[in-house]
């Protein structure tokens, strides 16, 4: 049996992507469903708004998040599908980028952490509730970007 079949599966996919419309339709329609990280709790949940790196055109998606200073860090995982999201695509393209969030928006700068510097961000997540077991769901992908949106 390889790593891979040993590890959990991950949510069913047509799950995952409703999650998703469903979050985004309560953000367009209410202007909720963004929230404040928590230690020991929940993460927090933002809005990046990023250049499509075809287009040109504004793109957005609602993502989990944890503070490290004035950065968010978040998880390029596209709900642990083997492929990179497009977001993150977009942000290598156009690293210059847009936040909402509670607390206001704030331009950014998207960047892929490496090295300890990833190491630490990733044992971080343990302490938020939201993600399930990354470990174990990380070892299904080739690799899951940690990846620093660095106010400016």
């Amino acid at each position: 049996m390889t790593d891979r079949e040993k590890t959990p599966a991950p949510p069913p996919r047509w799950f995952v992507r409703s999650v998703w419309t469903g979050h985004r339709l309560l953000f367009r329609a209410t202007g909720r469903g963004l929230s404040r990280p928590r230690p020991g709790d929940r993460m927090g949940m933002l809005r990046l708004r990023v250049q499509g790196r075809r287009t040109g055109r504004e793109r957005a998606v609602i993502l989990g998040y944890h503070l490290d200073g004035d950065s968010y860090v978040t998880l390029a995982m596209n709900g642990w599908a083997e492929a990179d999201p497009a977001w993150w695509l977009n942000l290598r393209a156009h690293p210059r980028a847009e936040v909402d969030t509670l607390d206001g928006t704030f331009g950014v700068v998207g960047r892929e952490a490496a090295g300890e510097e990833r190491e630490r961000l990733w044992r971080r997540f343990d302490d938020y509730r939201g993600w399930g077991d990354i470990d174990a769901f990380s070892a299904r992908r080739p690799h899951t970007p940690v990846v620093v949106l660095d106010r400016r």
